[in-house]
């Protein structure tokens, strides 16, 4: 007998009901998949739509809501179409990219493009935010420092810049709340959909006051949050009858789902999410006491907290690097290689800092480039700053959660450049293991939906591939280059 955790997707007549159709809205695609009742994908029903968030050197980073909506309209159509499904779909569970922002008027129509996380506009007003506020008690109630990729120093900034869009605004929403709204007439946030805003207390899940009062808002403008076990019952979008019968979860942050689909389920298991952008990610029960500088801890549902940091630049800093450097076929190579300290120091910073150290308006810096540099050494060399960038986060995160015995990579990066792996493993000085199945953040989505509907059915386990082990002759090499790095950072960054 085949176990079912031997396979990774299964056909529509041996999926185990309940189904559940999965929604997953990341940076650069939304993506949408049928999973039967053990967390497998069923064959043939996954559909993606691909999209690119709008930028400008100024700090934009947006992305039209209505597009989005209608991606996840095109998913939905796509996914219910086959008549074999009948009405099997007992659940719709939504993630997104976390941290985004949309004014809506009192009809629930956009009056401002989706901020993303990566909008970086509003560091004048982070600034004036630090001058006013204790950041360090701001993030030890709220578990976020104050950032451009948060709502508070963004409300301020629209308060400045679009007074009348912030007079007209009758809720500010995420961007998932706006694709709810406009499918079933309900703005369902999560609770970590809540608590990447920056404004959720992570010990008593409501809205900081103080916060809010420094934003120039109040807590009517925004969505309660709601743990997984709140789905709203009993709505049948008249557009897909096979959906009649589906519960519609909150909406959820991608953090969080990639977490769970990458088996990270408790404080055991450390998760590298290496996609567009990148987290260093720890489960906890209850908050991280106390909560180190660098990181940040969000409450994720009435009993546990995520604790970590996040990487603006990691899928997008290897896009950025093939695409500019036009490189080989055999990239692979290049990282498989030995370190060479003429590998360019670089500080992968293309859209800016988050975890550890905050610095929104930070930029990427090449140091040691010569005319011997070659393409193929620069590749090297962005690749070895982003796996630094999460050794900071490393640091700053063990004497917080001491326990962890793993480290799980899942995500484009870890499945598009393993060696890379080995390079990561080399810089953190600990074993890395490859969480090979794709999709795993619209897994994770899934199966919190599934801890809902069918909590008594075992689950497929994750799949794994190698495990990378640190190379004991490379560790030395790279004690020096993360020194040089924080050095260079020292100088450059914080001036």
């Amino acid at each position: 007998m085949t176990r079912i955790d031997d396979i990774d997707d299964v056909t529509l007549d041996a999926a185990l009901d309940p189904l559940v159709l999965a929604l997953d809205v990341g940076s650069t695609a939304s993506r949408g998949g049928v999973h039967d009742a053990t967390g497998r994908r069923v064959r043939g029903l996954q559909h993606k739509i691909p999209h690119a968030f709008t930028v400008a050197p100024d700090g934009t980073s947006i992305i039209d809501p209505d597009q989005v909506t209608a991606e996840i309209e095109r998913i939905l159509d796509a996914l219910t179409g086959d008549r074999r499904i009948g009405t099997r779909i007992a659940g719709v569970a939504m993630d997104t990219f976390a941290a985004s922002l949309i004014a809506v008027d009192a009809a629930g129509r956009p009056l401002t493009p989706c901020l993303t996380y990566a909008d970086s506009r509003s560091a004048g007003a982070v600034t004036a935010l630090r001058e006013e506020l204790d950041e360090q008690a701001v993030q030890q109630r709220t578990g976020t420092r104050l950032h451009t990729s948060y709502h508070a120093p963004r409300l301020r900034w629209l308060q400045a810049t679009q007074p009348g869009v912030v007079a007209g605004t009758a809720a500010w929403w995420s961007l998932g709340e706006y694709v709810l709204a406009r499918l079933i007439g309900l703005p369902l946030a999560g609770t970590s959909t809540v608590a990447w805003s920056g404004l959720l207390d992570r010990r008593t899940g409501e809205l900081d006051t103080e916060l809010l009062a420094a934003a120039g808002t109040g807590p009517g403008l925004f969505s309660a949050p709601r743990d997984m076990d709140r789905p709203a019952t009993s709505v049948t979008p008249a557009r897909w009858p096979a959906l009649a019968r589906a519960a519609w979860f909150p909406v959820i942050t991608d953090g969080f789902a990639s977490n769970i689909g990458a088996g990270a389920t408790d404080a055991t298991v450390l998760t590298a999410a290496t996609a567009t952008s990148g987290a260093l990610r720890v489960l906890l029960d209850g908050p991280a006491e106390p909560l180190p500088s660098g990181l940040w801890n969000y409450r994720v549902d009435a009993g546990r907290t995520l604790l970590g940091g996040a990487i603006n630049d990691v899928g997008r800093a290897v896009s950025w690097a093939q695409a500019t450097l036009r490189l080989g076929p055999a990239p692979a190579a290049v990282l498989a290689a030995p370190p060479d300290d003429a590998t360019p120091l670089v500080l992968p910073y293309l859209t800016g800092e988050r975890a550890p150290g905050w610095a929104g308006e930070a930029r990427a810096t090449f140091h040691g480039v010569s005319a011997a540099t070659d393409a193929d050494s620069l590749f090297r060399g962005i690749l070895e700053g982003v796996a630094m960038t999460y050794a900071r986060v490393a640091d700053q995160l063990h004497p917080a959660a001491p326990q962890i015995v793993q480290v799980a990579a899942a995500g484009r990066v870890s499945n598009d450049q393993p060696e890379w792996l080995r390079i990561l493993a080399d810089v953190l000085g600990r074993p890395v293991t490859h969480v090979t199945r794709r999709r795993a953040t619209q897994r994770g989505t899934a199966l919190l939906a599934l801890d809902v509907l069918a909590p008594d059915v075992p689950r497929a386990s994750r799949a794994t591939g190698t495990t990378y082990e640190p190379r004991p002759a490379h560790l030395e090499h790279y004690a020096q280059r993360r020194a040089r790095f924080a050095e260079m950072y020292d100088a450059l960054v914080r001036g």
